[in-house]
């Protein structure tokens, strides 16, 4: 098993050489809007997962991840090659192109966010004119001991030994 330092840094190398490669080497028109994210390799340094997003042409264009996924596909031996050239490791790892889910995530997490920040303001603005239901005050004050307390207590005691 390798050194995580190692894994780490073989990762990011292995990142930018196959985000070269597609923007520079691999002449296919689906792989345009590709972006490399992130790469994992394995501990023993014989697999890496390489995780991608795709762009749409424009705003209002859905991105297409399909062409992408296949695009990448058809390059995976001429970036593995890459690869083992740009890095000079004794065993070339694998390549494993994995859709990132992150941005989709992160835009769920946003929605949910804002969902949220919109009950809050509900409450708030509810919560403005609002009153106490009960007392204002609704803890018990603990009971004062007073003089006439004490002297209540003493008589009774007094009554009781004269009586027995």
């Amino acid at each position: 098993m390798a050194d995580p330092a190692r894994a780490r840094k073989l990762a990011k190398r292995i990142s930018q050489i196959v985000a070269s490669a597609i923007e520079h080497e691999v002449k296919d028109p689906r792989l345009d809007y590709v972006t490399i994210t992130d790469t994992k390799v394995t501990g023993d340094l014989h697999d890496a997962t390489v995780f991608y997003t795709v762009l749409g042409e424009k705003l209002d264009v859905p991105p297409d991840f399909a062409g992408a996924a296949a695009a990448l596909e058809s390059a995976r031996g001429v970036l593995r090659t890459k690869v083992g050239q740009g890095t000079g490791v004794r065993y070339t790892p694998t390549l494993t192109f994995v859709a990132d889910t992150i941005p989709e995530e992160s835009k769920r997490i946003e929605d949910l966010l804002a969902k949220a920040r919109e009950a809050d303001a509900e409450v708030a603005r509810r919560s403005a004119g609002a009153q106490h239901a009960g007392d204002a005050d609704p803890y018990k004050a603990p009971r004062e001991d007073t003089e006439d307390s004490e002297d209540a207590e003493t008589d009774e005691f007094a009554e009781e030994e004269s009586r027995g």
